[in-house]
């Protein structure tokens, strides 16, 4: 078995009260506050909203969002709401307004509002009905070594795909999107009374806040962009894109191992042959269930951060010496797969033919050796249901109230996708580049970076063009 990897009210209602009578709205509904039970939720309140499920029938059935909130401990200088998403498709965000590390400025301006995404946690969710070993899989199909490998990735991705759109939540499936959890960000900021909202969305978060102020851009008041998505979201070509990605960004994981954990290497590439020789060895010979996917995977998802580098470099250590430990197996479920194949699958049109996939490994295979085939892999996505809506497009459309910060090398959302958001807003944003690397500007070191998003979330105030933080 392969080692686990460590790792969006009801509307508003209108009577006729008889013939040529006034319109009347119905009261809004308010979120019930209570303290949060759980874990990263110490300090926060919670609550819920009901949404409707399908938005072209807003008094049909209706869904249950989980939302949380950190009140401004100075509500007389409260701006407003700011809501948060941490990324995903499919992670939580309760958690969010104690976990993203906002300035005391920022939670000084703003009710700061975490939420778990329809079909996501504690807000109605998915399930593909998944067992513990296909979860593994499902993020990450086995690494394609040759064609072969890629037509048997198909048979497993085939079967998850049937799992997914015939389980017992399958008929929520045509309704969870990017566009309608952006529409439900609108219904939770009309809960809470605001006329608009402010937003900081990270990696994924990025494409769901260009949605929210496409659709609502009167609504929209500052929105922040950390490390973003192409605009067109996060399609086939994006999660390729990580190949290259990871590429540009293992040079700074190497440079520190050749200081830090020279027995890895004493030259970057030394600890470039370093990476093929583990992933070589665990494809043959598995160490306590971390295979060699699950090596590539956990280097993919560690690199994104400097700060456990040292953690990184301590499992290569024991891979690498055969003292790798057999870690417990905790079967958490499977609703962070099943409500990102949701997302990533119901937005756009994936490639049906197993040949296409085929040819994308063998160019990924020399193009970006070290992470691009895995990447470049079937997944369940080739055999979902067509997306039943139209994709938003992102546009420039709108007030100039965007904010773009974005990593110089960035393994999850590389800059070209970056600057293909930029260009899309257009005269609506302002980007902000800066020199280092790893996923998330606003939790990395980078003071000019962080300063940015700061400035512009508690005073409004951005470049006046383009600009770039050494």
């Amino acid at each position: 078995m392969r080692t686990m990897l460590p790792a969006a009210i009801m509307a508003t209602a209108i009577t006729l009260v008889g013939a040529g009578a006034a319109v009347a709205e119905t009261p809004k509904p308010v979120p019930r506050w209570s303290t949060c039970v759980g874990k990263n939720l110490d300090g926060l309140e919670c609550s819920t909203v009901r949404v409707p499920l399908d938005y072209s029938r807003p008094d049909g059935r209706t869904i249950e969002l989980a939302i949380s909130r950190k009140a401004s401990r100075h509500p007389e200088k409260r701006r407003g709401v700011l809501l948060l998403n941490p990324g995903g498709p499919g992670l939580v965000g309760l958690t969010a307004p104690n976990l993203l590390g906002l300035s005391q400025q920022i939670q000084d301006s703003y009710d700061v509002i975490g939420f778990d995404p329809r079909g996501v946690g504690r807000s109605t969710p998915l399930t593909c009905d998944l067992d513990l070993e296909q979860q593994a899989d499902a993020s990450n199909p086995p690494f394609p070594h040759n064609a072969r490998d890629v037509t048997a990735a198909a048979a497993f991705a085939q079967q998850v795909a049937h799992q997914c759109t015939t389980s017992k939540t399958s008929d929520l499936l045509p309704y969870i999107s990017t566009a309608n959890t952006a529409r439900d960000l609108d219904r939770i900021r009309e809960a809470l009374g605001a006329p608009k909202l402010s937003y900081y969305g990270a990696s994924y978060g990025t494409y769901l806040g260009a949605v929210y102020t496409t659709l609502f851009p009167g609504r929209s008041d500052r929105i922040v962009l950390d490390s973003s998505l192409p605009p067109d979201g996060y399609t086939v070509s994006a999660l390729r894109a990580q190949g290259s990605g990871f590429e540009t960004r293992f040079p700074d994981f190497a440079d520190w191992v050749t200081v830090h954990a020279k027995s890895l290497g004493t030259t970057p590439a030394a600890v470039r042959a370093k990476y093929f020789e583990l992933a070589a060895r665990l494809d043959k010979s598995p160490q306590n269930g971390m295979d060699g996917t699950a090596f590539r995977a956990t280097t993919s998802g560690l690199i994104r951060d400097n700060s456990v580098f040292p953690f990184l470099a301590d499992i290569w250590q024991k891979l690498d010496t055969n003292t790798y430990p057999q870690e417990p197996v905790v079967d958490r479920g499977d609703n962070l797969q099943a409500s990102y194949l949701g997302v990533v699958c119901g937005d756009s049109r994936w490639p049906r033919s197993v040949a296409t996939y085929q040819a994308n490994v063998a160019i990924d295979r020399v193009r970006s050796p070290m992470y691009g085939p895995l990447a470049a892999n079937i997944r369940a996505c080739a055999y979902w249901p067509s997306p039943t809506a139209s994709k938003v497009r992102i546009t420039g459309a709108g007030p100039s109230n965007v904010l773009i910060v974005q990593n110089l090398r960035d393994p999850a959302t590389p800059l070209a996708g970056a600057r293909q958001m930029r260009a899309a807003l257009g005269h609506r944003a302002r980007m902000v580049t800066v020199d280092q690397g790893g996923h998330g500007v606003y939790t990395a070191a980078n003071l000019c970076g962080k300063a940015a998003v700061d400035t512009f979330l508690t005073t409004g105030k951005r470049p006046q063009r383009d600009t770039f933080c050494q």
